[in-house]
């Protein structure tokens, strides 16, 4: 592993088109892998113009259909490669939590895996952390009991880490703990560090201002998993006084972009996957513009995603004065999934203030779920139901947000349960396209 960090030392600084004509170079292989193996991208890649063993142009790249969840659900085992290069190693398989209702099944190697510990520990070493401090992480633990009100204790930060460091503890909790035990759970482990989904750092950050619950050590919160919007750094810097540094990933593509070092923007890591953030009529978007994310791991050869629209969208930055020639993303801004529809059809994405509607309602969860055009429902999770008058200012508090009159539809609950992966979504529309 120390060998490829120190060839990503190098390449990190490389200029934009020197990182493209690495990624082309080793999509060159890929694509002839895929060809030669499997008869769905024979097919595409021979309508886009491909031959096996050529030089793969931008033209004939931008021809390649993008593949979508739908073609892997229905495609299934037949994606899969049937044989690997040897040092590849052994194929595993990875599930997708199914957030969208839409599960998917893909496959993985010794070598996806090697690079997702590559990218890991480029982390650490760009937002320059003491591996020797406590980690704690508050997040969906699959085969461990990590209940409240112990948790799990373990002797270092996980094996990507602790293969070259000698690190701290780790701890870790389940994110179905109430926000109360995770608070009570911090405050008795004190730990360095914090990972956890946004969606639950702006609850628990919430309550610890207003419960006074300190985290003296507390260094920096580390978030993944779901868009993180700026009132979650917002009240870091507010409570603890601590910065947030975000990871963009899925389970089935890797690492797609780390936070700078720097800045709160992000960089595509080009040296695992091409990422592609395209306009509606498939054209690359410029800084500034808002476009779908279309990616392809680079060295996933077991089961290859190319050119694979996961429907996240994202907005293109600069460059960089950091001086990395990395891509930017200026910012993850959510799933079609979460855009919210105006009667007039026109589209955007929602801004609430969630941990605002704590803060002066005696509401502890809340979700907004768009059900037509004209009408939202508001999921409350309350320490009592509120007034008549609440109700009315909240509507109005909430209406000011959207920028337009909605009907809201106020229900009450015990709780709202997170996805099956453990994670929340503050709006989801049930009409967006």
């Amino acid at each position: 592993m120390q060998g490829v960090l120190a060839q990503l030392e190098t390449t990190q600084w490389l200029d934009p088109e020197a990182l493209r004509e690495l990624q082309f170079r080793q999509l060159g292989q890929l694509l002839a892998h895929a060809y030669r193996g499997i008869p769905f991208y024979r097919d595409r890649l021979a309508a886009a113009g491909y031959a096996p063993d050529e030089a793969v142009s931008p033209e004939i790249w931008a021809r390649i259909p993008h593949l979508t969840r739908e073609d892997i659900q229905r495609e299934g085992e037949s994606l899969r490669s049937p044989a690997l290069p040897p040092h590849h190693g052994k194929v595993h398989a990875v599930t997708t939590s199914g957030s969208t209702g839409k599960p998917i099944k893909t496959y993985g190697t010794t070598v996806t895996r090697f690079f997702w510990n590559v990218f890991t520990v480029r982390e650490h070493l760009w937002h320059r952390r003491d591996l020797t401090g406590k980690l704690s992480a508050i997040r969906m633990l699959k085969g461990t009991d990590a209940a409240y009100p112990d948790g799990v204790a373990l002797p270092n930060w996980g094996p990507a880490t602790a293969m070259l460091f000698d690190t701290g503890p780790a701890t870790l909790l389940s994110i179905r703990s109430t926000i109360k035990q995770q608070a009570d759970w911090l405050r008795r482990q004190d730990p360095d560090y914090l990972i956890t989904f946004p969606s639950n750092l702006i609850g628990l950050a919430a309550y610890c201002r207003d419960n006074g619950v300190k985290l003296a050590k507390l260094r920096e919160v580390r978030t993944l998993g779901e868009i993180l919007h700026p009132e979650a750094r917002d009240l870091c810097r507010e409570v603890w006084g601590v910065k947030v540094a975000d990871m963009y990933s899925t389970q089935e593509a890797g690492y797609l972009a780390l936070q700078c070092p720097e800045h709160e923007h992000y960089h595509a890591q080009a040296e695992g996957a091409l990422v592609e953030i395209l306009d509606d009529e498939g054209r690359p978007c410029g800084p500034g513009e808002v476009g779908r994310v279309v990616v392809t791991p680079l060295h996933n050869f077991a089961m290859p995603l190319i050119r694979y629209d996961q429907g996240d969208y994202a907005e293109v930055g600069g460059a960089c004065d950091c001086g990395r020639g990395l891509p930017v993303l200026k910012q993850i801004v959510g799933r079609v999934r979460n855009l919210l529809t105006l009667p007039s059809g026109e589209r955007s994405w929602p801004s609430l203030r969630i941990s605002k509607i704590g803060e002066l309602f005696p509401v502890r969860q809340c979700q907004f779920v768009q059900k037509s055009l004209d009408t939202i429902e508001v999921r409350l999770v309350t320490l009592r139901e509120l007034t008549g008058e609440e109700e009315d200012k909240l509507r109005t508090m909430i209406q000011d947000q959207l920028g337009h009159p909605f009907e809201l539809v106020f229900t009450y609950h015990d709780e709202i349960p997170p996805s099956a992966g453990g994670k929340f979504e503050d709006f989801k529309s049930e009409i967006a396209g």
